[in-house]
């Protein structure tokens, strides 16, 4: 890709950027890959971790398989629920998955595309690698807009003590 690299919000832990209409979240995780991957496609696991410090998550909906529709919930004391959904395009257990990623912003509507894990094997650890693919730089910024950085490290910070906890 010769696309432009931006830097979007990266930390210490987490790296975020964009090349051209695909944002990028990396980071690795001290816990071994199907560990990691149980995180993310055990709908029993999924609300100890999704979402920012004082949300709680509830998964309405998870069928991880092509065509399997998900939905979870996520509410806060200080906002209105918000309902993130879409369908598993591909899975491929433990090393990766693809699905669609929308949820409704007041005002705007549907918001979200198609959306990449990979998960790779490290040993003892694991680098996930998360790719949205958007139709234009201006559908990116409109995503950041909704406070998608923080609350994507918030969500990894939280799912690294998950699986701290083991």
């Amino acid at each position: 890709m010769n696309a432009t690299r931006i830097d979007r919000g990266s930390n210490e832990t987490t790296e975020i950027y964009s090349e051209g209409t695909e944002l990028v979240f990396e980071r690795t995780f001290d816990a071994p890959r199907e560990q990691v991957w149980k995180a993310f496609t055990d709908p029993q696991i999924i609300p100890r971790w999704w979402g920012k410090h004082g949300t709680i998550t509830t998964v309405v909906e998870m069928d991880v398989r092509p065509g399997g529709k998900w939905r979870y919930v996520n509410s806060a004391p200080d906002r209105d629920d918000v309902t993130f959904y879409g369908e598993y395009l591909d899975v491929a257990p433990p090393e990766r998955f693809e699905w669609t990623f929308m949820f409704d912003v007041e005002g705007i509507g549907p918001m979200g595309g198609p959306e990449s894990y990979d998960f790779e094997d490290l040993g003892s650890r694991t680098k996930v690698r998360s790719v949205g693919h958007f139709d234009s730089l201006e559908s990116i910024d409109g995503a950041l807009a909704t406070g998608m950085v923080e609350g994507a490290i918030e969500t990894w910070d939280r799912l690294d003590a998950e699986l701290a906890r083991g």
